[in-house]
């Protein structure tokens, strides 16, 4: 059952990763690379070379879940990088789009304000 959110925070690996690798793997990959910590409930997402594959891993309770999609045709998507660094934290509306392979040429992300209905009547 796929059990991801946009509660979660996603950590895109802005390198190219060896899909070989498994949960170890990714998990020191997470670990050496990025300074962070694979059991920290944050989802990792990694891409292949050729673009064509994806794995994305996540801790929960009970254990690690490793998610992985192969293309038959097409390339991922990848989202655009402000940042130097080896990963960058992207939204889940972003990966929702590269997984299910929409592109958006052009777009706007309106402003949402909070309205606050606890407040007493006056």
């Amino acid at each position: 059952m796929f059990s991801l959110s946009s509660t979660f925070r996603y950590h895109f690996y802005n390198s190219v990763t060896d899909m070989r690798k498994g949960f170890d793997g990714l998990c020191g990959l997470v670990h050496a690379e990025l300074g962070r910590r694979p059991v920290s409930g944050e989802v990792f997402i990694f891409v292949n070379h050729q673009r064509d594959k994806i794995k994305m891993l996540h801790e929960e309770q009970g254990g690690f879940v490793l998610y992985y999609k192969r293309l038959e045709r097409g390339t991922f998507e990848l989202p655009r990088v402000n940042s130097a660094g080896k990963t960058c934290q992207i939204r889940w509306s972003s990966l929702m789009l590269m997984v299910e392979g929409i592109t958006i040429e052009k777009y706007k992300q309106r402003c949402r304000y909070f309205i606050n209905n606890s407040l007493p009547a006056s």
